[in-house]
């Protein structure tokens, strides 16, 4: 007989605000699932699930402004859903230009700027502009870090930075003697930011996805069967609330 594992407290589920600005993490990391079987259920498109997907971003981003969040770091596409239909993934490559178009000049106003990690050279044409032209238009804010996973893979992501490494020895410019954990993690997309401090992820499924490997070593984890266009502002309080009672110990007792 299989176990699952309880990552998720049921023994309450009725919503409570968050009480205190204390303990909340920094970086919380969210991989956006179960956007396909919420229009399933309902007898619509899977496009249809993706596109009331991003109201639920613009519900979080808002509450992680709200509650001065350092990163949002968001699973937006990975490297292995080029394997899903064609016509789905040109109507998810479209999806930024509209969010962008709609919620731009929101982010601007909340002091939000917004990155991306991945392979972006490998986005088509009209991604690239829109999602550029949002970064550019907020490098110069300095409030919430939205930070758009694009093209990610982390595993792909370590063997870039494992490439790096072995070209800078053989250049002469790093020993292996030199070789630690921040030489690694000074080579990833997220270089910049400190790591994740919970990991959220909707729609009932238990695993990573291939998703911030390195990064989320000593993460907390967080799974609800909520579906991603269900998970809204007061889901993500939850899972905040969940995250401030825990004690992370980092190994130690």
């Amino acid at each position: 007989m299989a176990i699952r594992i309880p990552f998720l407290k049921r023994k309450n589920t009725k919503h409570s605000k968050i009480q205190s600005k204390e303990n909340l993490p920094g970086h919380v990391a969210i991989i956006m699932d179960g956007n396909g079987r919420w229009a399933k259920k309902r007898g619509r498109p899977r496009a249809a699930g993706h596109k009331e997907g991003m109201k639920t971003i613009k519900k979080v981003v808002k509450k992680a402004v709200e509650l001065n969040l350092n990163v949002l770091t968001l699973y937006a596409f990975s490297t292995e859903n080029w394997k899903r239909p064609k016509s789905e993934i040109d109507f998810i490559m479209k999806l930024p230009n509209e969010f962008l178009d709609t919620y731009l000049q929101e982010l601007i106003d909340n002091n939000v700027q917004v990155r991306t990690i991945g392979d972006f050279s490998e986005l088509p044409a009209h991604t690239q502009q829109a999602v550029q032209t949002s970064i550019d238009k907020t490098a110069h804010n300095d409030g919430l870090i939205l930070n758009f996973a694009l093209n990610y893979g982390s595993r792909n992501e370590i063997v870039g930075a494992v490439t790096q490494i072995v070209n800078d020895v053989n250049k002469h410019r790093l020993t292996v003697d030199e070789i630690n954990e921040e030489v690694i993690s000074d080579r990833l997309y997220t270089k910049d930011y400190n790591d994740p401090d919970l990991l959220i992820r909707t729609s009932g499924e238990v695993r990573i996805s291939n998703f911030l490997l390195w990064q989320i070593a000593y993460a907390e984890f967080y799974f609800t069967d909520v579906l991603w266009p269900d998970f809204d502002e007061n889901e993500f309080e939850k899972s905040l609330i969940e995250y401030q009672n825990r004690k992370r110990r980092y190994g130690g007792i």
